[in-house]
């Protein structure tokens, strides 16, 4: 049978609204601001567009309003290469925001989930039956979903994608918990260091406590595979019992808003295409540091001409 070199993700579409300030206002505080802009965000439509720049066929199933925000992110999914059939536009409820204050390289996001929280599991399961009805999806797909829809839907659509032949990344962010039969369906768990220590208790700062992390996450996902992404200190996984770890890119930081999605979205789009656990890592990493030089959270995301580039010229 042949591989499906796909990539379907299941998540959030939002509109970030991003303003830049010295330093974070205090309880009740009020700041100047500066450098406001809007881009496209949104964690499942961010990992979209890193795994479509990545060059493999790419598939979302979400939900916007029947709004000006909602009609400017699917055209921008859709600019990216995304296939956006199974994004639907719902005329009672606004499309999803999040507010992002950037001080200092960092960032604090405020969500309004609005249409995210839409879709059921029903939906979602009946998006992946049509595209595997229509040969998008199949053994050898890569299913992508995160926490900021509902988990219920997302338990059901992980579960279903896993029995259609798809490798399952699940990424709990914000920090989440499945049911645990879908835990146990999930191929991959992908989380930063924070998330992490809301799933396992381990909050990973050195060799022995990510070990230690990545072995509760493999439990948890009953003999899946695990991977800590740790800011300026890379990403760590077991590969064969053994910690691995890469490294982050030496860059200057001017925005750290979707590194963790384009991180997660080439790791998927890499899987895709064959590429071993290390080398996922690899790719993330260096599509994840050129995606911290640059503002914004969809209009940072690299093709992999771009990443390449950048990767031969230091």
């Amino acid at each position: 049978m042949k591989r499906q070199q796909s990539v379907v993700v299941f998540g959030s579409m939002n509109m970030d609204l991003s303003v830049a300030c010295e330093r974070m206002p205090r309880a009740g505080e009020t700041i100047a601001g500066s450098d406001f802009f809007t881009a496209a965000g949104g964690k499942g439509g961010n990992q979209a567009v890193a795994a479509a720049r990545r060059g493999v066929a790419t598939y979302m199933i979400a939900a916007v309003g029947a709004d000006s925000f909602g009609d400017e992110l699917t055209r921008g999914l859709e600019a990216a290469g995304v296939d956006c059939t199974h994004v639907e536009h719902l005329a009672d409820i606004p499309t999803g925001t999040a507010t992002i204050l950037r001080s200092g390289g960092d960032n604090r996001i405020v969500l309004s989930a609005g249409a995210n929280t839409v879709r059921t599991g029903e939906d979602a399961v009946r998006s992946l039956d049509a595209l595997a009805a229509a040969g998008a999806v199949g053994m050898g797909s890569v299913f992508v979903a995160q926490g900021e829809c509902d988990l219920s839907a997302t338990a059901e659509a992980l579960v279903h994608a896993h029995r259609l032949g798809c490798f399952t990344i699940f990424n709990p962010a914000p920090a989440c918990q499945l049911p645990a039969e879908a835990w146990q369906e999930v191929d991959l768990v992908c989380l930063n260091e924070t998330e992490c220590e809301a799933v396992t208790g381990i909050l990973p700062v050195d060799d022995a406590s990510c070990t230690a992390a990545l072995r509760a996450l493999e439990q948890l996902t009953a003999g899946g595979t695990a991977v800590i992404t740790l800011g300026g200190a890379g990403s760590a996984a077991l590969i064969e019992d053994v910690l691995m770890q890469v490294p982050a890119q030496d860059c200057e930081v001017v925005d750290t808003t979707a590194a963790g999605d384009t991180y997660i979205g080439v790791f998927a789009a890499a899987r895709a295409e064959g590429e071993t656990l290390f080398e996922c890592m690899m790719q993330a990493s260096l599509a994840a540091g050129l995606a911290v030089t640059r503002l914004g959270a969809q209009p940072s995301i690299p093709t992999w001409d771009e990443v390449i580039r950048w990767a031969m010229s230091r």
